[in-house]
């Protein structure tokens, strides 16, 4: 079951919460539910994607992207992810999500989730990267053109060495990929 009612929440207290601004951080408060468990009684480990997806929404709804998105015929998209679990997260424990956008280069957008315990240490850690695609013209958009769009004007920060080996690594496994199709 995917996590319906915490999407509607998120969509419903953005405003409140504000706008993100491309550098910040999307933190949202969590806890592990009988919904996310597995056997072992800890967040399942498919269950920390789909939460994951909620701290994208989250910067998608407060940057003005998926505004931006609907007017031109524009949709975000995953493109991959890597994961390492480091705690457990355990039944009824509470966590946060903090999601950022790390950099962009080309068509990638590099993004980061943190799952932080509350005594701030990290229990799972994914990178993800992803584009934006535009169906009108059948190709995904380079990334300074959809953060113009959206209003902002800074450069991209330089990409961490854990963000360039995420990226080659991504790479090669979609190269892997279309060969044996």
């Amino acid at each position: 079951m995917y996590v319906w009612f915490r999407l509607l929440r998120l969509a419903a207290t953005s405003r409140r919460r504000g706008p993100y601004r491309i550098g910040g951080e999307s933190r949202i408060s969590l806890r592990c539910l009988p919904s996310d468990i597995d056997m072992n009684f800890h967040l399942n480990n498919a269950r920390y994607m789909m939460l994951a997806d909620l701290g994208r929404m989250d910067i998608f709804f407060r940057s003005g992207l998926l505004a931006t998105a609907r007017k031109h015929g524009w949709s975000p998209m995953l493109g991959g992810l890597q994961v390492s679990y480091v705690q457990e997260i355990r039944l009824w424990q509470r966590f946060e999500l903090v999601t950022t956008i790390e950099t962009w280069e080309g068509t990638h957008i590099i993004g980061r989730h943190r799952f932080m315990l509350a005594d701030g240490r990290t229990a799972a850690i994914i990178l993800t990267t992803g584009g934006v695609y535009d169906f009108r013209n059948r190709r995904f958009l380079d990334v300074g053109q959809v953060m113009t769009a959206m209003g902002h004007d800074h450069p991209p920060p330089p990409p961490s060495q854990e963000e360039k080996a995420f990226m080659a690594s991504h790479q090669g496994l979609r190269a892997l990929a279309k060969i044996l199709t």
